[in-house]
């Protein structure tokens, strides 16, 4: 079976094309046979050590495809059922065994594609509308990375909700895109003083949330365009890890707020697993969101997605395909 492996942290380049064995499943857990793996920038920072792991690994945490076999004891999950997971390590493989307690079933208006895209990103998207911090219907907010594959489905979700979306790009097209997608403004990084652009669009008052994935290059931005006692959400590191802030620049900004959070803690148990799931299956059945595939690559051709991640020449979500499929 065909897997894609590291025994080091590097480049694109540690990223290596093996053949392992099948793994049967266990107690509670299934086998499920990929149709679509999802690329995610998470996947990156494991390959770098920003993010360290036990070496050597399969990289990839998420994937879409059928039920090939149970393990003892399963009953939410049987032979043939169209599932999808997110954060076992492992998907970057033909097959992966995950724990069916973790694994969701895809309603048939979701193809594989759209899950292996959308789940990760999409499940991301859910929190940072829903439960992270409540805004409501004219209330201003700031989307970094608007065309990438989180921004993709946050900035309609949001607009859908009736919030006033500032979308941030980083060329004149993408930030095209991502007004076409719903935003009511589309800045561009380079060309535009964020802050100051901020300041006018808003009247002054700057925006509630400001959802910040970039990191490093962005983070000090980010807190200058945040209002009086809003929340800064830096939730990714497209840049590199963000560096140090004061808390007095908080203050400085308005007594504002800043959290880092991760996915995995807002869907640590099944119930919260199930309900974001259906949230985003929700949102995507009713063309909310529609979750864009910017560009698939063959599984083994995995270094090239790799690379066009990194040096963010991609736009939507990616999709690797396995062998097959």
């Amino acid at each position: 079976m065909l897997a894609i492996r590291i025994d080091r942290h590097g480049g694109p380049e540690v990223l290596t094309v093996a053949d392992v064995p099948e793994a049967a499943p266990g107690p509670g857990e299934v086998r499920v046979r990929h149709h679509a793996v999802g690329l995610n920038f998470i996947d990156v920072y494991q390959r770098t050590g920003l993010y360290p792991m036990k070496l050597p690994a399969t990289l990839g945490l998420e994937a879409a495809g059928v039920v090939d076999a149970v393990g003892e004891g399963v009953t939410r999950l049987k032979l043939g059922d169209r599932v999808a997971y997110n954060g076992t390590q492992g998907a970057y493989t033909e097959a992966n065994v995950v724990k069916a307690d973790r694994a969701v079933r895809l309603p048939e208006a979701v193809s594989f594609d759209t899950a292996a895209a959308a789940l990760l990103k999409g499940m991301t998207a859910e929190f940072l509308v829903r439960r992270i911090w409540p805004v409501s219907a004219g209330d201003w907010v700031l989307v970094h990375a608007a065309a990438g594959g989180v921004g993709s489905i946050l900035v309609p979700w949001l607009a859908h909700l009736g919030i006033r979306v500032i979308a941030v790009a980083g060329t004149a097209e993408k930030a095209q895109s991502a007004k076409a997608n719903g935003a009511e403004e589309a800045l561009v990084y380079g060309t535009d003083d964020l802050p100051e652009r901020v300041k006018a669009i808003t009247g002054g008052v700057k925006c509630r949330v400001v959802y910040d994935s970039v990191g490093k290059d962005t983070l000090e931005n980010s807190v200058a365009c945040v209002a009086r006692r809003g929340l800064v959400v830096s939730y990714g590191n497209a840049s590199g890890a963000a560096g140090p802030l004061a808390p007095s620049k908080l203050q400085q900004a308005g007594s504002a707020f800043l959290t880092r959070p991760t996915l995995f803690d807002y869907i640590a148990d099944t119930q919260s697993l199930d309900d974001s799931a259906a949230a985003l299956f929700d949102v995507i059945s009713r063309g909310v969101v529609t979750a864009p595939i910017g560009q698939r690559f063959p599984l083994d051709q995995v270094r090239a997605a790799h690379e066009a991640l990194e040096g963010r020449r991609t736009t939507g979500s990616t999709v690797l395909i396995p062998p097959g499929a």
